[in-house]
């Protein structure tokens, strides 16, 4: 069953023209056949006056004859003041008067439309009364003819309507030309997205030369491809960083297990097993992690109440186990809106990277500037080189110098850090430092 949902933006477009041209080519004859309706009825009256005038002229110069010329007029009757028709043409002889009408006192013409003229069965005509004075007596003279019907000729009835009926057929065929045309870019565009896959995200739909809507939504779609391609290699990049960083502590305790298993009396499995846990844990923080930016990534929603931050930096470095120094500058009463777990995980990452790159000293610092609250983490280490500002933050991502120092990290903390600070509507960057690397969080006030 074919229903207009399914009928193609073509198809309904040219229907729309068809439907709009036949209303105003309806329209249009209907105006113009009243038109010529109208005049041609008056010019139907004077002419049916004309007739009576004739009458006129002849009554002056001699006597009325009984029988007059049928002239162009249906009929022709001239009544006496008394009622008796004392002269009429051939199609009303010996007729009675054929309208009982005068012209209004002051008016010597009147006329009317009548339908039931016995010497006239079924047609309507036009009567004119004229009045003429004489001394015994007012005379009226009836002229009478048929009325001009409403579509005044077949044959200019015809021209309208088939004027109409081309109108129609130029806007139908000019509609559905035009709508082709204006359509082919988007039927390329439709061909090309089709043609692309998820392994040749590197296509892009061809953009129309005409800077109309149709170029903008090629453009749109161009740029959603630019952005599908690069998220779709970044997952590639994310799915194989992660293969590699969980096959690293697999691989590592199968090859204990394979050693312990072909030298089970020279093995110390009390150590063998510390150095599994060891394994193990980095393989519990690597697949935590990964949870957490897979719930991230997903939009899950959390819980949003107001968190004063200094006090959650405090009560978070009073449970952590200091491996170097930490020095707090936290200024009470920073009020931000957030998930409290999210925000202390983000610190926690913060703070695990400081210890692993810091000398001595972490500084951890909590102030106010420009209607924002500011948390900062330095440490006292080597710092990160400008041109590695952006890079720390990607995911899988660890600088030699800290593969070097420390193998336990995932490479997924920054980024976790970012994606939360980003999620609670802040900012999460590197800023410049005079000794070490100095993170930066930027979080909007509570109003």
């Amino acid at each position: 069953m074919v229903t207009r949902n399914s009928w193609s933006v073509r198809t309904r477009l040219t229907l729309i023209a068809i439907t709009v041209a036949f209303l105003c080519g309806l329209l249009a004859t209907t105006v113009l056949t009243l038109s010529l309706h109208g005049l041609a009825d008056g010019f139907r009256t004077s002419e049916v006056a004309s007739a009576a005038l004739e009458v006129i002229h002849l009554d002056e110069e001699a006597s009325a004859p009984v029988t007059l010329p049928q002239g162009d007029a249906a009929g022709v009757q001239v009544v006496n003041s008394v009622g008796t028709v004392i002269a009429s043409t051939p199609s009303l002889a010996g007729a009675p008067p054929v309208a009982d009408f005068a012209p209004p006192s002051g008016s010597t013409r009147t006329d009317r439309e009548l339908c039931e003229i016995p010497e006239f069965p079924g047609r309507c005509m036009v009567v004119v009364a004229l009045r003429i004075p004489r001394q015994g007596g007012d005379w009226l003279i009836y002229s009478v003819d048929d009325v001009v019907p409403w579509y005044v000729q077949p044959q200019v009835f015809a021209v309208l309507v088939g004027a109409c009926l081309v109108l129609v057929t130029l806007a139908g065929v000019g509609a559905h030309h035009m709508v082709t045309r204006a359509l082919r870019p988007v039927s390329d565009i439709s061909d090309h997205l089709a043609e692309i896959t998820a392994t040749d995200l590197g296509r892009r739909v061809p953009v129309p030369e005409a800077h109309d809507e149709i170029g903008k939504l090629a453009e749109t779609i161009n740029q959603t491809l630019d952005r599908l391609e690069g998220a779709v290699e970044q997952q590639r990049r994310f799915a194989s960083d992660a293969s590699h960083d969980l096959r690293s502590p697999l691989t590592a305790m199968r090859a204990q297990v394979e050693e312990a298993l072909l030298y089970p009396e020279d093995t110390d499995w009390g150590a063998k097993a510390t150095a599994m846990l060891a394994s193990l844990d980095r393989l519990q923080a690597l697949v935590s992690d990964l949870l957490m930016l897979a719930r991230i990534d997903a939009g899950t929603p959390s819980a949003r109440e107001p968190v004063d931050l200094a006090e959650l930096c405090g009560d978070e470095l009073e449970r952590r186990k200091r491996g170097v120094e930490v020095v707090r500058e936290l200024k009470p009463g920073l009020v931000v809106e957030g998930d409290r777990l999210r925000l202390a995980r983000l610190l926690t990452n913060l703070m695990d990277n400081a210890e692993r790159h810091a000398a001595s000293q972490i500084t951890v610092r909590v102030t106010e500037e420009d209607g924002t609250a500011v948390l900062e983490v330095l440490d006292d280490g080597a710092g990160i080189a400008p041109d590695q500002w952006e890079v720390v933050f990607r995911r899988f991502t660890r600088l030699d110098a800290s593969r070097n120092r420390d193998a336990g990290g995932t490479g997924l903390g920054l980024s976790i850090a970012r994606e939360i600070a980003q999620a609670h509507g802040g900012t999460l960057g590197l800023e410049d430092s005079p000794q070490g690397a100095r993170f930066v969080l930027r979080l909007p006030l509570t109003r």
